[in-house]
């Protein structure tokens, strides 16, 4: 994956983070500015980038979709089922890239969606594993692997997915 590409997907996944309240608006600031180091480029994104702090909780949410239109990524609404999903997907992601442990991810994502999204369900199952650890048939170590190969194949699925919409 080109340093292009992988700086899309980092805006991707905090765009989708971002719209489930997993992320904050100038961590969104912080990827655009990444995105142009990248090599990324565009009117919308540019004014991204150069937001404050304090600019980036008001003005986020009216310019991220005009961004991600720009750069032909995708705007999921908030509590959109396809929304959720990339919310999973990227959430898993994060594991992968190191900045969430598996308990974290499986608690995050039972938290956020319970038992609620078929694509999250497994994840949801094994938090409840993590609970009862002590009394179970399985590890702490057996279920953070279990959790890393389910995140695993869930962001080989999105990867797999249409860039635009």
């Amino acid at each position: 994956m080109s340093p292009i590409e992988a700086a899309a997907d980092d805006l991707q996944d905090l765009a989708v983070l971002w719209s489930i309240g997993e992320a904050r608006a100038h961590d969104v600031v912080e990827a655009a500015c990444a995105a142009l180091v990248a090599g990324l480029d565009g009117p919308a994104l540019r004014i991204l980038a150069g937001y404050t702090r304090a600019e980036a909780e008001y003005e986020v949410p009216d310019l991220l979709p005009v961004v991600l239109d720009e750069l032909d990524l995708v705007f999921y609404p908030y509590g959109s089922e396809a929304g959720q999903e990339a919310g999973v997907r990227a959430l898993a992601h994060q594991l992968l890239a190191g900045k969430l442990t598996p308990r974290e991810l499986a608690a995050r994502i039972h938290q956020r969606y319970g038992h609620q999204l078929p694509l999250a369900e497994s994840l949801a199952e094994l938090d409840d594993e993590y609970d009862i650890v002590e009394y179970g048939r399985k590890t702490s170590a057996r279920l953070d692997a279990e959790v890393t190969a389910e995140a695993q194949r869930l962001v080989d699925g999105w990867r797999d997915r249409p860039r635009s919409r």
